[in-house]
């Protein structure tokens, strides 16, 4: 009994881990591809951004629309919270990056994230950097349990 009780707190963890990055990836893809113009100028404004802020402008929606459709199905769960660790961790990386250099640089984020600080928003990834980490361990458990139990079920 206890391990059922367990089992289904880390179910429902990783369900929750997995919802909120697909909202912060939906909603952030879609404040950026709906004013794309504006994500493109703020992009461009980064002094290690200017050469690819068109791209760039594409592909980072783009993206966090590919990995949150990569969260909202079961075979692709891990890979997922893979790419969503691996993405945080590059936007973490960047804004220590920003935070370090004397510009005055908008963030490009969009919509409510837009408000925040840089250092503010430094605080925000890094809790979606671990949420990402404890999503990937609590996604391997979940599945060494249950390679276990379907072995001792034979």
């Amino acid at each position: 009994m206890q391990q059922l009780t367990s089992t289904k707190a880390k179910i429902i963890a990783l369900e929750i881990i997995c919802f909120l990055f697909i909202l912060l990836f939906t909603y952030a893809a879609a404040i950026k591809l709906l004013d794309r113009e504006l994500f493109t100028v703020q992009m461009g404004l980064s002094p290690l951004l200017t050469d690819f802020a068109e791209i760039l402008a594409w592909a980072v929606p783009l993206t966090e629309l590919l990995i949150a459709a990569m969260l909202a199905m079961a075979r692709s769960r891990l890979a997922g919270l893979y790419a969503s660790f691996g993405l945080m961790v590059m936007f973490t990386v960047y804004i220590i990056i920003i935070l370090q250099s004397s510009e005055e640089i908008p963030c490009a984020c969009g919509g409510i994230l837009e408000s925040m600080g840089w250092t503010e928003h430094l605080i925000f990834n890094i809790g979606f950097v671990i949420l990402g980490l404890g999503g990937i361990l609590l996604h391997t458990r979940l599945a060494e349990s249950n390679r276990l139990s379907t072995a001792y079920r034979r």
